[in-house]
């Protein structure tokens, strides 16, 4: 039958089109639910379409305060995590020394570990130092779980670097740091800026290791858990709505610069 055969044809299309509306339904939901005016404490059922919330997405209190805090968190935990990530990645790749390959496994156990075991972990560590729990403890424990993703990006990026580049850039009189600079930072830079948008996305969303380390300070997961308890005002919708709007924007530009980029080339 026809319509069998283009099933047949198009079925990688047709399976990725449903995956891809799957990982998108929730996303669909929390923007439609930012436009309503619940009767009640809790935003779950629609009521009533109201651009109430968008007009003012700081009315709930303390919202924008854990927005501004998760935001300062996540970007100080970015930057952190790929400076190191990214001289453990090169050092990883170009150099020879004792417990190399000891420490490329042990790069990988934040990600295989679960998240509470971390938690816990880490809580006591700052106990023992007699730390203070708050911003302090919360950006450490952020910047050493980022640390692992950016190292396997970067690294990636590292290993399929052609050294002949280098090589060429040396020949022709540049010094170490200027080859760095101009040759290897250039090509390693979109496996940098992958890491760091995997790190700036894991801090801004993490909950569990920050729970068990924030102390009295409250992120914004931390808020929207606790608002969950008493009730889900609509400006975490509108929160969550712009959050996700701003991540399909930066893809797109992305995409289109890297669409641009490669027309250049060819011409």
């Amino acid at each position: 039958m026809p319509v069998l055969r283009w099933i047949r044809r198009n079925l990688v299309v047709i399976a990725g089109l449903l995956t891809l509306a799957y990982m998108i339904l929730p996303n669909i939901v929390v923007m439609v639910f930012s436009f309503n005016k619940p009767k009640g404490r809790f935003n779950y059922a629609w009521q009533q379409f109201s651009l109430d919330a968008w007009k003012d997405p700081c009315g709930v209190a303390d919202l924008c305060g854990s927005l501004s805090l998760s935001l300062q968190i996540a970007f100080w935990a970015t930057l952190g995590a790929t400076a190191l990530g990214t001289a453990v990645a090169f050092a990883l790749v170009r150099y020879r020394f004792r417990a190399r390959g000891a420490i490329s496994s042990l790069i990988f156990l934040p990600m295989a570990m679960p998240e509470v075991v971390m938690a816990a972990s880490l809580l006591t560590l700052f106990l023992n130092m007699g730390a203070q729990l708050g911003f302090w403890t919360v950006l450490i424990a952020h910047i050493m779980f980022c640390l692992s993703f950016v190292v396997t990006a970067v690294k990636a990026r590292v290993m399929s670097m052609d050294p002949r580049l280098e090589e060429a850039a040396r020949d022709l009189y540049a010094g170490p740091v200027q080859t760095f600079v101009r040759v290897t930072l250039p090509i390693a830079a979109p496996g940098i800026a992958a890491g760091a948008l995997l790190a700036f996305a894991l801090s801004f969303d993490d909950f569990i290791i920050t729970n068990f380390n924030a102390g009295s300070t409250v992120t914004f997961p931390m808020f929207v858990w606790g608002s969950a308890q008493r009730g889900t005002p609509v400006q975490i919708n509108v929160i969550g709505t712009a959050m996700f709007v701003i991540a399909v924007l930066m893809v797109l530009v992305g995409q289109l610069i890297a669409s641009r980029r490669k027309s250049n080339a060819r011409n």
